[in-house]
């Protein structure tokens, strides 16, 4: 059973760790700030499988293969790249009420290692091709599909993105991805991202596909492409949840074959459509596909206080061995209870502690008298009842104990350390247009993830005070 201290870091999106069942055509997902992109292809090895970098509208050949699959389009939609904010998008020729039908997308036309033309094979081999992300049989079939001069996703290919010029910081060089994420959390998510990247390819797949040279050509044989598609399922991937009860139903109707996209609100004529990647913080939003929202847009925005921290602030408190080792002691007891670990984060959003109970009883251990510790360790631990009783929101911050309050502070400065600039710099460069306006656009993303950060932390400082 997953910790609480691995779940502590609480995420609105999938992980670069977390399986991807399909890829399917034109739910291209992005918050609202930014383009609905149905991809672009201009890779050499998309181009191979996909339009030509010569055709003149990869649009209409797409639309054509949608019909012929079966894609049921709303006339009162169309894909373009006109009137989007980037790229290829889809815009309201009309107005479009709450509950209407945007788009379907039948199963069979979903790329998946069920759908492809390696399909059996991959079934065949499947005990072979497990891995901790459990991505490796559809990235196979990626990698098969963009190759194969007659693929039936050709269509498709022809808009995805360039994949040489994906901005997830996982393809920014090492130094310029570690100067201006530093302290963000994201460097160190891509390092872990980048090793199993590497260890999947070469264990799994790259001896796959050398075991069938006639299916996977020299052309996608290349960790760097594996990269790439790795970060585009993470943007354009989805899984399909399925609840217990239904896996006893009887096979789906006709009518359930079709993924349906419905509007949930109003779109007025000539407005961009757009999907929403859920709740995610700009560092999620990044690292997983490429863009942030400016602040204060991104409501869900949060900032992490790594638990090892509060341990270190609370060691900055003892005084001699014996209160070290009572401190380490509480700290293992809550490691038992599984509300901190090594890896694992506080997670504080603008309006509310996402992690409240981990925090709460952590703050609650390793404050309270050794007496009250020594108790609640030898009836091993406290009943829900009294676990609630001291729940924690940003609101009631202030009211906590001052020892509490004392420790927290101490946490959210030595987080602050942590970056490599200050909140009154990026303040400066954000109220100059003109300073901001000669950053890079890498530069600028960076910036607006440490300012959201810096902001809800400066937050916590004050509700310290």
């Amino acid at each position: 059973m997953a910790t609480r201290a691995k779940r502590a870091r609480r995420s609105g999106g999938r992980q670069a760790g977390a399986p991807a069942g399909s890829l399917g055509p034109c739910v291209a997902l992005r918050r609202p700030s930014t383009a609905v992109e149905a991809p672009r292809a201009s890779s050499q090895v998309a181009r191979g499988a996909g339009g030509s970098e010569h055709d003149p509208d990869p649009v209409a050949g797409f639309l054509s293969w949608c019909g012929r699959v079966g894609l049921q389009l709303s006339p009162k939609v169309a894909v373009s790249r006109q009137g989007t904010v980037a790229g290829y998008g889809m815009v309201a020729r009309e107005s479009v009420q709450p509950g209407e039908l945007l788009f379907a997308v039948p199963r069979a036309a979903l790329l998946s290692p069920q759908t492809c033309s390696i399909g059996g094979l991959l079934e065949q081999e499947q005990d072979a091709l497990q891995s901790q992300s459990g991505w490796v049989p559809l990235l196979l079939a990626l990698l098969h599909e963009l190759q194969a001069p007659a693929s039936r996703w050709s269509p498709y290919f022809a808009l995805w993105p360039e994949l040489g010029r994906l901005e997830h910081p996982m393809f920014w060089p090492e130094e310029e991805r570690r100067r201006l994420l530093q302290g963000t959390g994201v460097p160190e998510a891509v390092d872990k991202d980048l090793a199993n990247i590497r260890s999947e390819y070469y264990a799994i797949v790259l001896p796959f596909m050398e075991a069938h040279p006639d299916l996977f050509g020299p052309s996608v044989r290349s960790l760097e492409l594996y990269r790439q598609l790795v970060a585009l399922v993470m943007a354009y991937s989805f899984q399909e949840p399925l609840e217990e009860e239904e896996e006893e139903k009887e096979p789906n109707s006709p009518l359930m074959d079709y993924l349906r996209m419905v509007a949930t609100r109003s779109i007025p004529k000539g407005h961009e459509i757009f999907n929403t990647y859920g709740q995610m913080a700009n560092w999620q939003l990044i690292h997983m596909y490429g863009f942030v929202e400016p602040y204060p847009d991104n409501t869900d925005d949060t900032a992490d206080i790594q638990m090892v921290t509060v341990r270190e602030a609370a060691l900055q408190g003892v005084k001699g061995e014996a209160e070290r080792l009572l401190l380490l002691e509480r700290w293992d007891f809550l490691c038992k209870l599984e509300m901190v670990g090594e890896e694992g984060a506080f997670v504080i959003g603008r309006e509310m502690v996402l992690t409240e109970e981990e925090l709460t009883t952590t703050l609650k251990v390793l404050c309270m008298p050794a007496e009250q510790f020594r108790a609640l360790k030898d009836q091993d631990g406290w009943g829900q009842n009294e676990r609630e009783e001291d729940n924690m929101t940003i609101a009631s911050i202030p009211k906590l104990k001052a020892s509490w309050k004392q420790l927290l502070r101490d946490s959210v400065l030595l987080t602050l350390q942590t970056y490599a600039t200050d909140l009154k710099t990026e303040q400066d460069i954000l109220s100059n247009k003109v300073a901001y306006a000669k950053l890079s656009w890498r530069e600028q993303q960076a910036l607006q993830v440490r300012y959201g950060q810096k902001m809800i932390l400066h937050q916590l400082l004050v509700l310290t005070s």
